[in-house]
């Protein structure tokens, strides 16, 4: 299976499963300069690192306040996903597996609730 791991988003999203994505609408996490709303995404940029999975500043993603908005909380309830087990994994298992594990399933982050 190919290495899509560049398709894995600063918060742990999946982009290869995106419908956006997909349809060639948007370029993915890492390179949408639209994205500048996104203070996950400004956080990593300037900390220089690829993803949540790798901050030192918050080990346990859970502590972060800009990865734990308001926002961010309700998404995960309304759609029943789970970021932090998408950087959770990566943590353990490491992008390659878990882009693999997510393009098998299709999904653009992991089930809160299995």
């Amino acid at each position: 299976m190919d290495d899509n791991s560049n398709l894995v988003s600063y918060c742990g999203l999946y982009c290869g499963a995106c419908s956006s994505f997909k349809k060639g609408s948007c370029p993915g996490c890492a390179r949408n300069e639209k994205a500048s709303w996104c203070k996950v995404r400004k956080c990593n940029i300037a900390k220089e690192i690829r993803s949540c999975a790798d901050c030192k500043e918050y080990p346990n993603v859970s502590e972060c306040p800009k990865f734990n908005n308001f926002a961010a909380k309700a998404f995960g309830i309304v759609f029943n996903t789970d970021r932090r087990k998408g950087i959770a994994f990566i943590k353990s298992e490491g992008y390659n597996l878990y882009t693999q594990k997510m393009a098998e399933i299709d999904k653009v982050c992991l089930k809160r609730k299995s």
